[in-house]
């Protein structure tokens, strides 16, 4: 019986044993600094300065349409005119004169031009003046110099251009330095 009482305990601990639970409390404490360093890359669109259209709706405006832009990250200009075309001004008179039967007067529209009127002086056929025409018109060039054409420096849609790159680039240098202050 002895055996059976020892058997029995040995059971009964093993048994207890596999079901016994263990409970470990553990306490930590830390301390850590921590530095981070980092770098935001922001991706947005390009910002951008959208030039006029400046056009007409007929070719027989004699105008031409001239436009430009700057843009910087901050600031965007844009602009834009109409540039007169007196050389096809001149022309489109001048047909209309002699269409109408006007030859003089034609020719003489066409001479307020300083290269007609170049032209017609090597040419041998100076232009008119004041209704006179050949020999007594040369003559009357000769006495009346002040009334010869002056050399004209025409604008072209490049000098426009240019004047517009300088306006931008200043504008532009503005707004950098608006920047920087």
């Amino acid at each position: 019986m002895n055996k059976f009482i020892l058997a029995v305990f040995i059971i009964m601990s093993t048994v207890s044993a596999a079901y016994s639970q263990t409970v470990v409390e553990t306490t930590t404490n830390s301390k850590s600094d921590v530095e981070t360093k980092g770098r935001t890359i922001v991706i947005s669109p390009p910002p951008s300065a959208i030039s006029p259209s400046v056009g007409s709706s007929t070719s027989d405006l004699c105008m031409a349409g001239v436009s430009g832009a700057v843009q910087t990250q901050i600031l965007g200009v844009s602009t834009g005119e109409m540039v007169r075309d007196q050389n096809c001004e001149r022309l489109k008179i001048s047909k209309t004169l002699y269409d109408m039967g006007m030859k003089v007067a034609a020719v003489s529209v066409l001479c307020q031009d300083r290269r007609v009127y170049d032209a017609m002086e090597m040419a041998g056929t100076p232009c008119p003046f004041l209704g006179k025409i050949g020999e007594q018109a040369t003559n009357e060039w000769k006495n009346n110099p002040g009334r010869i054409p002056p050399v004209e420096v025409m604008r072209t849609k490049e000098d426009v251009q240019e004047r517009n790159a300088k306006i931008g680039a200043g504008i532009g240098g503005l707004a950098l330095l608006l920047l920087l202050l």
